[in-house]
Parts: C-alpha cells; sequence; structure tokens
C-alpha cells in the first residue's frame, strides 16, 4: 500500500509542478470545442459584400436587439448610431477575441473580453429571446442533467475563460515569446 500510495504522491507532485497544462488545454479546448461556433455567429452577422463588415446585417440586429427589431417592424433603419456601433462591436468580438485566444496573444485581457462576451450573450438569450421560458435554456446546477445552455454550458465556457486570465496562455504562445524579449 505504501508503494502504491508513494507512486500516487509522484504522479501528483509533477501535476501540480506542469503550470503550462492547464492554460495550454484550456486554449486546445476552446480552439476545437467554440472557435468555430463563435466565426460562424459572427459571419451571421456581416452584411453583404467586402464591406459586410461595416455593415451588420439585418440577422445581427434581430440577434442582438430582439425585443428591440420587433418592436420597430424589423427595420434597422429605425435604429441609431449607437446600436449600430453596440453591433458592430458585437460582431467584430466574436472574430478578434477568439483569434486572440487560439493564437495566444493578450490572452488574459481576450479571455476576460470573452467572459464579458458570454455574460451579454447569455442575458440576451434570456431576456431578449425569452430563454426563462425553456428550462434547457436556462438549466439548474446540481440536477441529473447536463444539458442547460445557460448554467451548464456557458458556466464551463467561463471556468475555461478564467483559466486563461488567471494563468495565461501557456508556453505555446505569442504572449510567451513577447515576454521572452523583454
Amino acid at each position: 500500500m505504501t508503494a502504491l500510495l508513494s507512486f500516487y504522491r509522484a504522479i501528483v507532485d509533477r501535476l501540480e509542478q506542469a503550470e503550462w497544462l492547464l492554460p495550454t488545454l484550456a486554449r486546445f479546448l476552446f480552439a476545437a470545442i467554440l472557435l468555430m461556433y463563435f466565426w460562424v455567429s459572427g459571419l451571421t452577422k456581416l452584411g453583404e459584400g467586402i464591406g459586410g463588415i461595416f455593415s451588420p446585417s439585418t440577422g445581427a440586429y434581430v440577434q442582438i436587439f430582439p425585443r428591440m427589431m420587433e418592436a420597430v417592424g424589423y427595420d434597422t433603419d429605425r435604429f441609431g448610431v449607437l446600436h449600430e456601433l453596440f453591433v458592430l462591436a458585437g460582431t467584430w468580438a466574436e472574430f478578434i477575441l477568439p483569434a486572440l485566444i487560439v493564437l495566444g496573444l493578450f490572452t488574459r485581457l481576450a479571455a476576460l473580453g470573452m467572459i464579458g462576451f458570454v455574460v451579454l450573450q447569455s442575458l440576451t438569450d434570456l431576456y431578449g429571446h425569452n430563454g426563462w421560458d425553456d428550462s434547457k435554456v436556462l438549466g439548474a446546477w446540481f440536477d441529473r442533467f447536463s444539458d442547460g445552455v445557460i448554467m451548464d454550458q456557458r458556466a464551463l465556457w467561463i471556468f475555461a475563460l478564467l483559466v486563461l486570465v488567471i494563468k495565461g496562455a501557456g508556453p505555446l504562445s505569442f504572449d510567451r515569446a513577447l515576454r521572452a524579449r523583454d
């Protein structure tokens, strides 16, 4: 039994010293699971043509301001400049922040921005898209189901992003390369 405990302790000690493991794994899983989710969502918000990055689609307004769009009969001309800037910022964030995380460039700041993005996305789903009315959207902790969008999935997304905020990008990153030059 002593040999088994010594073996276990040796493994645990090595894991505790593996500072690179959590941030590297968090970035890998973000890339594998969420990168394309956010990029495809961002693509749905772009207007037509090359200038579409500066001219959000009607769908962008519907996704971000669902109740307001319904109230104005889905006429984006009735929105102001502030609304357009908000939609543009949200659209660009879906491309820029995930790319920064995957590259490991300004990772802590990008992960913090993504946490804010996920919180706003969740609030929009709950209040703007009436997610409160659907138990699959909100979900619940400490139940037997793990498929709630907000309480289950997005809580795990935020946890992975918090790992990056706290630990940084890890050794395989532009952050580490830039720090090495200081």
